[in-house]
């Protein structure tokens, strides 16, 4: 084996999931088509649940000050996020080329192997691992893992070399997005239509303004190359009367409401992950974000199987848990887009659902399901209200004095947290000693109940994901340890 896992596409989700690997001990290789990061930035900043999985890592205080905020939308409708509570906010102005370099820098800090311009050419997965034959600065090789992972976007080689189903729906429309600079435009927010499309104008860092063009009635092209900025312009005037032709273009893309899901996340020894695994219209920022959370879900887990601390059938709960978040995205970006992409005729249910949306109930729901914060996972039966639930943050002190539930997931290792100073449950997890922390501790600063909800002890994932409860658990604290952990 070259390395035990190989990972293609530096983007988002392919450095967030080699970041995992290596904190979990294990060697991975990164193939990258292009030789240098594009700097262009599709996605724009993060939601309030990768805000927490950074910051679970150790690695938020990278992106410096993040200004966050509450307002956020639905489909073009104003939505404020703080109806979930006050720490439940997004970050709005943080390019993806800047998200890119930090998950980078940390990756390979972490001793992960990034090889650029390598463009994968073929693969076959032979049950025992998978060949891989690349073209590099010196030819074509080939390379030799225990497991591939697919992260290299919408049009996916892995995908389609590996045989995965793709079904969905084909794209109806192109759109035009562009960052430029050098031109004064009023801030139009996603949703505003116009007699022949929609148009959105937003402000970024550094005196860039980022423009979205939605011209209805343009039929999809595909495209080798991206569009001309004078394309752009062109449709922007017929639909503003504006002209923009002489703004100065920092990139220029374009895109399509495609929406697509393959049918399962692993096939053998390969398996897929963020754009690889699912296209859809964009509509805040959700496909970046998912596909950075895919990753931190698989990464430990294929830690675990690689290393033979697991059995294979753990690395059938990524599907399980992923498939099912991915669906939802799919099935949320395509409502907002009819709601912001169509025309008039849609105007009544805008109005009926902006109605709806006053009420506290409707708002929390929205905004738990484009935040990410709605996810919950099957991890056995239980009556506790954190099972299969992120842990939120919870200050705490112990014998090593102040620490907190998010600091001690830095390491990216289960936890076992005795909350009541409890010896024999903390001897019952001794076995597993070398995969999971166990700590003592109590609340601190709040409630005890306020984020345990009067949890005696809590079995927290490496992703962050609480797995067994006491009390509230229908199965002993060694079942679940096997279970997501393995035979000690």
């Amino acid at each position: 084996m070259d390395a035990p896992v190989i990972v293609v596409g530096a983007g988002p989700a392919g450095m967030m999931l080699a970041g995992e690997l290596r904190l979990a001990g294990v060697a991975v290789i990164v193939v990258e088509r292009l030789e240098r990061r594009t700097g262009e930035s599709r996605g724009l900043g993060f939601t309030a649940r990768t805000l927490e999985t950074f910051d679970q890592r150790g690695i938020l205080s990278r992106f410096g000050d993040i200004e966050t905020g509450a307002l956020g939308h639905f489909g073009g409708l104003p939505l404020d996020f703080g109806v979930l509570g006050g720490s439940c906010r997004a970050a709005k102005s943080v390019p993806q080329s800047v998200t890119e370099t930090h998950l980078e820098e940390w990756a390979t800090e972490l001793g992960a192997d990034i090889r650029r311009g390598h463009e994968v050419l073929s693969l076959h997965d032979d049950g025992a691992g998978v060949e891989v034959e690349v073209r590099g600065p010196g030819g074509a090789h080939t390379l030799r893992a225990a497991y591939l992972v697919g992260c290299d976007g919408g049009r996916s080689t892995v995908r389609k070399a590996a045989g995965f189903d793709f079904p969905g729906t084909a794209a109806t429309m192109e759109m035009f997005l562009a960052d430029v600079k050098g031109v004064d435009l009023k801030p139009r927010p996603i949703g505003e239509t116009l007699p022949g499309g929609m148009v959105m104008v937003g402000p970024l860092p550094g005196g860039t303004t980022r423009i979205v063009v939605c011209e209805r009635g343009t039929p999809p092209r595909r495209r080798d190359t991206p569009p001309s900025f004078e394309e752009v312009a062109a449709a922007w005037q017929r639909l503003t009367g504006e002209d923009i032709s002489a703004a100065e273009p920092v990139w220029v893309s374009s895109f399509g409401d495609a929406t697509r899901q393959v049918t399962e996340y692993r096939r053998g020894r390969v398996l897929l992950a963020g754009d690889a695994a699912h296209i859809h219209l964009p509509a805040g920022g959700q496909g970046m974000n998912t596909g950075i959370q895919d990753s931190v879900n698989l990464g430990w887990k294929l830690a675990a199987v690689v290393r033979g601390r697991a059995p294979l059938s753990l690395l059938d709960t990524y599907h399980d848990e992923r498939h099912a978040v991915g669906r939802r995205l799919l099935m949320n970006t395509r409502a907002q887009g009819l709601l912001f992409l169509s025309g008039a005729e849609v105007q009544p249910l805008r109005d009926s659902l902006k109605e709806l949306m006053a009420y506290d109930d409707v708002a929390r729901h929205l905004a738990a399901m484009v935040s990410g914060l709605e996810i919950s996972y099957d991890v056995g039966t239980g009556a506790h209200p954190l099972l299969g639930r992120r842990m939120p943050h919870l200050e705490l002190v112990g014998a090593a004095g102040k620490t907190s539930s998010t600091e001690l997931l830095h390491p990216a290792r289960g936890v076992l947290l005795d909350l009541a100073d409890n010896p024999r449950l903390r001897r019952r997890a001794t076995a597993w000693a070398d995969r999971i922390d166990i700590v003592t501790a109590e609340p601190h600063g709040a409630p005890r109940g306020a984020e345990a909800g009067d949890a005696a002890a809590l079995l927290i994932r490496p992703d962050g994901y609480v797995a067994w409860a006491a009390p509230g658990s229908h199965h002993d604290l060694p079942m679940a340890l096997e279970r997501w952990f393995g035979t000690p």
